[in-house]
């Protein structure tokens, strides 16, 4: 077993294509591995943190939508926070809300007021401690959440899914998103300054990531996140780094739930059969530079349309490789199918041309719609 520590850094609401135009995380592939095509289950934080948490999806774990935190089947499927506990690490999060990660598996479970806390300096002073504190090794996982705070406050509480004043302002709503962004530029580099002034580089395997994008007014009928599977919310972001390794950028098609068998495997943990088997595959091999086959992504979504609350089951759901992606629109009865290579975007829908990789995805996502 390598003896690392285990330190996630969770950019919350934070978008790829960011990523890809910042010059802050253009500079971080120098020094990590860069998961570019990472594809979340779930475009909340609460489904898709459960998802990274356990390697599987919400449809077998019981935790599918807003409301199934505590539907969580914890006595089924074991967590990546409970396989490190048992191997003696110390367990410590910092996130938004309790119910955004299964608690399973924590020593210290904190919540941050996201309105007034200097998360910088907050999450700086608990890898003081960790390293101060931690005979041994340690696990922490560090929700940086004040884009979703901004857009709480400055989209989810001004406007509905419908607001012609929000569609109709791209650019501001481009500008709000970018100046929100920024702070997590800021953050980041004050955390890994930190990280690397403790010398914590050199025992620690370090994951950033983000659990889903933001809408900035591509699709009307989602101003944020959570009603829709397109790319903009589904496409997120991984940089990796542990002690030894080669890095490079990984643009193959992979899946958040990848990322805890990933994070076993680097540290020769072996996988407990007493639990459910896994939906994720590790990534491992793909980070030392070898090709595997790409793996078909399942993501699922509650849209609440005009209710003020979403609904306690998923209603509509994708199915993708790189090039094609399914769309089923069970609040309606419709379906969607694009060619992502020549509509990166989503906005020529070429669902019922026959096309047979069409019903092949059909197929493949109504039998992981009866696993649920």
């Amino acid at each position: 077993m390598n003896g690392f520590n285990v330190i996630i850094i969770l950019i919350d609401g934070g978008r790829l294509d960011r990523v890809e135009k910042s010059e802050y995380f253009k500079n971080l592939k120098s020094d990590f591995s860069f998961f570019s095509n990472s594809i979340t289950y779930s475009t909340h934080t609460i489904a898709s943190m459960h998802a990274t948490f356990s390697g599987c999806y919400g449809t077998r774990t019981g935790t599918n939508s807003y409301w199934s935190t505590f539907k969580f089947k914890k006595n089924n499927f074991k967590t990546l926070t409970e396989y490190l506990n048992e191997k003696k690490y110390y367990t410590l999060c910092d996130i938004v809300n309790k119910l955004v990660i299964p608690r399973q598996g924590f020593d210290e479970f904190l919540i941050h007021d996201e309105e007034n806390d200097d998360l910088a300096d907050r999450h700086c002073k608990l890898l003081e401690q960790l390293q101060e504190n931690s005979n041994g090794n340690f696990f922490t996982f560090l929700q940086f959440s004040n884009i979703h705070t901004g857009i709480m406050n400055e989209v989810l509480k001004v406007y509905d899914n419908f607001s012609e004043e929000y569609f109709n302002n791209r650019e501001l709503n481009e500008k709000r998103y970018d100046r929100l962004f920024k702070k997590s530029e800021i953050y980041l580099s004050k955390i890994l300054e930190k990280i690397y002034s403790l010398n914590l580089d050199k025992n620690s395997l370090i994951w950033i990531m983000s659990d889903h994008g933001i809408s900035v007014g591509e699709k009307i009928g989602e101003r944020a996140y959570g009603a829709f599977c397109y790319d903009y919310t589904l496409r997120t972001f991984a940089f990796v780094k542990w002690p030894g390794m080669n890095h490079n950028e990984i643009s193959q098609q992979v899946r958040t739930i990848d990322f805890m068998p990933t994070i076993l495997d680097i540290l020769g943990i072996e996988l407990d059969n007493s639990f459910e088997s896994l939906d994720g595959e590790s990534l491992l091999s793909l980070l030392n530079g070898d090709k595997t086959d790409e793996k078909l992504a399942y993501s699922e979504t509650g849209n609440p349309l005009n209710s003020k609350k979403p609904p306690k089951e998923p209603n509509t759901r994708s199915l993708r490789t790189s090039k094609w992606k399914l769309i089923l629109n069970e609040y309606n009865d419709t379906k969607e199918f694009y060619d992502l290579e020549l509509d990166p975007k989503e906005e020529n829908n070429i669902a019922g041309k026959g096309l047979e990789v069409e019903d092949f995805l059909t197929k493949k996502l109504n039998e992981i719609k009866k696993k649920s």
